[in-house]
């Protein structure tokens, strides 16, 4: 969730929300409906849907980033509450506001933020020294040196391979398993100088240790398991003709998202052909709305993090 406005947040960093206008323009098309952010960040998108609301519109917010609720505490509306809380568990948190399938729309803005990054004591950046965590809740869970002490050289490398796509991860996990060694990983720049130097072919604009350390955040944080609860978990939460609006930021998640949408538009292909059915027993609860869109030159030039977003729509059918 890398994400045009300057942030309130305690730390000062600046946050800006990617695909801001297009996002908000896709998901808000009933000014007196209710609407879910499942990614407050740091309410970017969040102010932006209140702005549009009628006054008997209601947003309900979820993020599992302390800070980040921390953050929507500035927002004083008694349209708006927010919930901590992963957002594959966005059904049950809708369901305890009595907003269970009667979402008018829902937005999914994928992944870290800008200050989750830019703030080192989160453990999320190679570029910045701070202790090796990675969660986006701190509170819970294993951190990333937890998991590089007691995980073993092969899934070490099968998280790189598979959640960074990274061509030598057999080669940086065995770099990090003779390291570890001699003395544990705590620190991100420890880590990231590690990959550096085992690392046989750096890719030109591109720090080295990038792709191994987003597979250990989506480790750590099981990004692509909660990406796949949560739209599973959106759709029944969307009231009829309600929209489904998702940002993601590499391949891994567009990829999910592209083909969660694709299944439900399509319904039911195996099915014989030629028989009369309708498109509810063909289980085609969704229709694709636009095609995917990108952030313009102009956005990138002001968000470089903006250059790899991604943004699909999908409009509930029953």
């Amino acid at each position: 969730m890398p994400t045009s406005a300057p942030d309130t947040s305690p730390r000062g960093y600046r946050h800006a929300s990617v695909l801001l206008d297009g996002a908000v323009d896709a998901l808000v098309h009933e000014p007196g409906g209710a609407y879910l952010d499942g990614t407050f960040g740091r309410g970017g998108h969040s102010r932006a849907i209140l702005a549009r609301l009628a006054p008997e519109g209601r947003l309900l917010a979820i993020d599992r980033d302390p800070q980040a609720i921390r953050e929507a505490a500035s927002i004083d509306d008694p349209r708006f509450v927010i919930e901590q809380g992963e957002f594959a568990r966005l059904g049950e948190i809708a369901g305890q506001h009595g907003l269970q399938g009667r979402l008018a729309g829902v937005l999914l803005d994928v992944g870290v933020s800008s200050p989750q990054l830019d703030d080192p004591e989160r453990g999320f950046s190679f570029l910045r020294d701070g202790p090796l965590d990675m969660r986006m809740d701190p509170t819970h869970g294993e951190s990333a040196a937890e998991f590089l002490v007691r995980a073993k050289e092969a899934e070490i490398a099968q998280v790189f391979k598979s959640f960074g796509e990274e061509r030598y991860a057999r080669r940086l996990a065995r770099a990090i398993v003779t390291r570890r060694a001699e003395r544990p990983f705590t620190r991100t720049a420890d880590l990231a100088e590690v990959i550096k130097v085992a690392h046989p072919a750096w890719e030109k604009g591109k720090h080295p240790a990038t792709r191994a350390f987003q597979g250990l955040r989506i480790q750590v944080n099981g990004e692509l398991e909660q990406l796949d609860a949560a739209l599973e978990a959106a759709l029944e939460a969307l009231a009829p003709g309600g929209h489904l609006v998702v940002i993601s930021f590499h391949s891994l998640e567009d990829r999910r998202v592209k083909r969660f949408i694709r299944h439900h538009v399509r319904g039911d292909t195996h099915l014989p052909k030629g028989v009369p059915i309708r498109d509810d027993q063909l289980e085609r609860r969704l229709e694709a709305v636009g095609k995917a869109r990108r952030p313009g030159d102009a956005e990138v030039d002001d968000n470089p993090r903006a250059r790899s977003a991604v943004m699909r729509v999908a409009r509930k059918r029953y």
